[in-house]
C-alpha cells in the first residue's frame, strides 16, 4: 500500500469525517484480520465498495458512518480518484524479493497485478505468465489483499483472471468501447489496457461485477 497516497485520498473522499477516526478506517485496512488471502481479499472487497464503517462523536453524539476509500460518484466525468500504473514494482515479503512488471494502484491501494511475457522469448507464455502469478501470491501475499484482477500476456495474448481463478478461467478482454469496435486483428493486450483498464469500466466493475461464493469450507472469487 502507498501509504501516502492512502491517506491523501481518504481525506479527500471524506472531509465530514474526523481526521482520527479516517486513520482508525485506514488502520483497518492495513491490519489483517485472518490469515487467508481470500478472506482478506473478500473483507476488503466490502470496504472498496461500500467503505469502512466507523463510529465517531459529533456534537456530543455517537453516529455512524462509513469512509470511502474509491469515488464512484465520478462516473461519466471528473473522479476524485489518484491514479497510478508502476512498472517493475518491488515488492519485499517474507525475505522474498519480488517485481511484478505492472502493478495499478488507486488511491495507493494495489487493484491490479499484470504479468507481462516478453513477445520476442520462444519460453514467453500465458502459463509461464499464470505460474508467476501463482508464486507471487505465495510469496509476497499482501500485495493481493486489495486485489480486484489479475493480468497474463505473452506480449500479445492476454488473459484475465480473479484472485482464485484456475488458468482456464483466465479469460480474454474482446472490447475498448462496446460490442462493433472488436478489431479485425486483434492484439489482445492493447484491447485489454484500452478496454477492460478504461477508469469509468474499471470503477464499474469494481462496484456491480465482482462477488464471492462458498463451496464447502472453499471460497471462490468470481468476475
Amino acid at each position: 500500500v502507498l501509504l501516502d497516497r492512502l491517506r491523501d485520498a481518504v481525506g479527500r473522499l471524506n472531509p465530514s469525517i474526523p481526521a482520527d477516526t479516517r486513520e482508525e478506517a485506514i488502520r483497518r485496512v492495513l491490519a489483517s484480520e485472518t490469515p487467508s488471502l481470500v478472506e482478506e481479499n473478500r473483507r476488503l472487497h466490502q470496504y472498496l465498495v461500500e467503505g469502512v464503517p466507523v463510529e465517531f462523536y459529533d456534537n456530543g453524539n455517537m453516529r455512524g458512518d462509513r469512509v470511502r476509500l474509491i469515488d464512484f460518484g465520478g462516473l461519466g466525468g471528473f473522479d476524485q480518484n489518484d491514479w497510478l500504473a508502476v512498472n517493475q514494482f518491488t515488492v519485499i515479503e517474507q525475505g522474498h524479493n519480488r517485481r511484478p512488471d505492472v502493478v495499478l494502484f488507486v488511491n495507493g491501494l494495489p487493484l491490479g497485478v499484470l504479468e507481462l511475457k516478453n513477445p520476442g522469448d520462444e519460453n514467453a507464455t500465458l502459463s509461464g505468465a499464470f505460474n508467476q502469478l501463482q508464486t507471487y501470491k505465495a510469496q509476497i501475499p499482501s500485495l493481493f489483499r486489495t486485489n480486484v484482477v489479475l493480468v497474463t500476456s505473452d506480449g500479445i495474448k492476454a488473459r484475465a483472471g480473479s484472485l482464485t481463478a484456475d488458468e482456464e478461467r483466465f479469460m480474454p478482454w474482446r472490447t475498448i468501447k462496446n460490442e462493433n469496435d472488436k478489431p479485425l486483428l486483434e492484439w489482445q493486450l492493447e484491447t485489454m489496457v484500452r478496454g477492460f483498464f478504461d477508469r469509468e469500466l474499471l470503477l464499474d466493475y469494481i462496484r456491480f461485477f465482482i462477488l464471492f461464493e462458498t463451496d464447502g469450507e472453499q471460497i471462490i472469487k468470481k468476475i
